[in-house]
């Protein structure tokens, strides 16, 4: 039966909210194979992007923005549940003191890479060994800003779906593809069509704005701490520097990607 009605929740004892605070641990995530997004423009990216909570939290004796009611009507007819409860039960679900006062729980979404359609879009965005949730969603954002195919994890990289990660990305998390691959897997499949591979390292003398980049274009990013392996930075079509003109001698990982996906958008519209 489809309900209807929202269902109140006041103890933070309840099964359903200590369920739903165990979603901020990665092991609970993949075991359920949800994951939680919290705030007004999060969850409507995702309903533009046709995607409704499983779960609608909202809280009480709270009038709902329109958008808000919006999401709700279609957590209804999606046969989705929703509760509403205290801001102070929220603020734990969040993690936050100044909680938003909606909250999704959404389906995971992983893509097999040996799905992905390559030709979908001329940019695609590669990170290895990410280890900050809040790089991770920047560049899905930057993905979706830039209309790029997806995101492609190489290696043991933080979880996309951690609470961190999707709110860094804005909704992101929702409009681009993820998948997860070691990096052999993904060489043999990069290899099998057609595809630049592109890594921005120090260990080269080429100006990434010096080069011809070919869609579609496989955008490689390093670990924050140690940049790409030897044998990554080997692989690639082509190696780039972005120029350092201070002291500082290499940019934020989700800086460097953004500037490496402007850039190649950049070309592709002249």
């Amino acid at each position: 039966m489809i309900q209807t009605e929202r269902r109140q929740i006041t103890g933070f004892s309840n099964p359903t909210i200590k369920r739903l605070r165990s979603l901020r641990e990665k092991k609970h995530r993949k075991r359920e194979g949800h994951f939680l997004a919290e705030g007004l423009r999060i969850l409507t990216e995702a309903l533009d992007a046709g995607k409704t909570p499983k779960l609608l939290i909202v809280v009480e004796d709270t009038e709902l923005h329109p958008l808000a009611q919006k999401i709700e009507q279609a957590t209804f007819e999606s046969g989705g549940e929703v509760i509403e409860t205290s801001e102070a039960i929220i603020a734990k679900l969040s993690g936050k003191s100044n909680p938003q006062s909606i909250i999704g729980i959404y389906e995971d979404h992983p893509t097999a890479l040996d799905t992905l359609d390559r030709s979908a879009s001329g940019i695609w965005m590669v990170a290895q060994a990410l280890r900050d949730p809040g790089n991770l969603g920047t560049i899905l954002r930057t993905g979706d800003a830039v209309g790029a195919g997806g995101l492609i994890l190489i290696d043991d990289c933080v979880d996309p779906f951690s609470v961190e990660a999707v709110r860094a990305s804005m909704g992101a998390i929702f409009t681009q593809k993820i998948a997860q691959a070691p990096w052999d897997d993904f060489l043999e499949w990069l290899r099998s069509g057609e595809g630049q591979l592109i890594g921005t390292s120090l260990n080269t003398d080429k100006d990434y704005q010096s080069v011809q980049y070919n869609a579609p274009a496989f955008l490689l990013i390093g670990n924050e701490a140690q940049g790409l392996p030897q044998e990554y930075e080997a692989a690639c079509d082509l190696l780039v520097k972005i120029p350092m003109m201070g002291k500082a001698d290499s940019l934020n990982a989700a800086i460097a990607s953004a500037v490496m996906a402007y850039e190649v958008l950049n070309q592709s519209r002249k």
